[in-house]
């Protein structure tokens, strides 16, 4: 089989970050060979940076089972769809001023480092759609979880008259296709869920009409639960919430729930670039995980330092086989 990138990193990722890089695809490889599961974890704005050209392959190929992502990327692969030719580059974001911002605010035009995300084609083309689902669930007396509501919407297709990628690059889409389980942490805070609230504010819809954090953490301990027979590792791309939330799945059923049975998660990767401080725990080297019931003695870890838009793609190439 002809696979030039997988062979590439093979021979000359032998150190250092490029070897951690490739130790930890490797594994990866092993555990689903294995049979363990894996959730992967998107933080930042991986949607954004077009992470479905590549990650929509690896849901169709079954190697990632539960997704946990921040509602930004939930909501932005789904944009990207939309509007991607309204987006803007701005290569020489370093070099912009308060003006320069202020400017781009007044063209509608959000910006994610270097890339533009344009407020009318993409926020309010989606809002109009999504609205309507909300109130019709509401009218029905169902309450649904934020990425399901996502689910609907695409399959829905509604939105078809606006596709600007080729619809096989939406990871999202692919999720919908699949029914892939996802929680999505703090969901409030992205815009979907700013406008949400805002229709809450306004009286038009009951803030229990889009499921809870809560209830997500419920769904994913029935989830681990029902799927850690063989295993469950777990593919941190980044830091934060999309991380941090779906990891203490474990000490909570163990010990909140006291099911001393619970197994650890048995794969441990975390792609970062931000550096162990005082109280910094999206830079915390994996060991520190064990202290707080996360991950066992001899559960394979692996922390690579790097940007993630450039590492993740690799890892799931190799997974591809590529």
């Amino acid at each position: 089989m002809n696979k030039p990138i997988s062979d590439f990193i093979e021979k000359y990722y032998l150190h250092f970050n490029a070897a951690s890089l490739v130790d930890a695809a490797k594994a990866y490889e092993k555990q689903l060979e294995g049979g363990s599961k894996m959730l992967v974890s998107l933080a930042g704005a991986m949607s954004t940076a077009e992470l479905g050209k590549i990650f929509a392959e690896i849901i169709r190929q079954d190697k990632v089972h539960i997704v946990s992502c921040t509602g930004a990327n939930l909501e932005e692969d789904i944009m990207n769809l939309v509007a991607h030719s309204h987006y803007k580059r701005v290569p020489n974001y370093r070099d912009l001023t308060p003006q320069d911002e202020w400017k781009l605010l007044e063209k509608g035009l959000n910006r994610v480092t270097d890339t533009c995300i344009p407020e009318e084609e993409a926020f309010r083309r989606l809002q109009k759609h999504i609205v309507k689902i909300w109130k019709d669930a509401e009218a029905k007396g169902e309450r649904y979880f934020p990425h399901e509501y996502m689910y609907k919407l695409l399959l829905s297709g509604v939105l078809e008259e606006y596709y600007e990628i080729d619809l096989k690059d939406s990871w999202m889409y692919a999720a919908a296709e699949k029914n892939l389980p996802i929680v999505v942490p703090g969901w409030e805070d992205s815009t979907m869920g700013n406008i949400f609230a805002s229709y809450v504010m306004k009286g038009e819809l009951k803030a229990s009409t889009v499921k809870s954090g809560i209830e997500y953490m419920t769904f994913l301990a029935d989830w681990y639960t029902d799927n850690s027979k063989d295993g469950i590792g777990f593919f941190q791309i980044g830091g934060g919430i999309a991380g941090d939330f779906p990891i203490c799945v474990v000490p909570m059923l163990y010990q909140d729930m006291e099911r001393t049975d619970t197994p650890f998660w048995n794969y441990f990767c975390q792609i970062s670039d931000s550096t162990t401080s005082y109280g910094s725990y999206s830079g915390a080297v994996p060991n520190e995980k064990i202290t707080w019931g996360k991950l066992d003695i001899d559960t394979p870890k692996f922390i690579i330092e790097s940007d993630a838009t450039i590492v993740a793609p690799l890892i799931f190439a190799y997974l591809l086989e590529m």
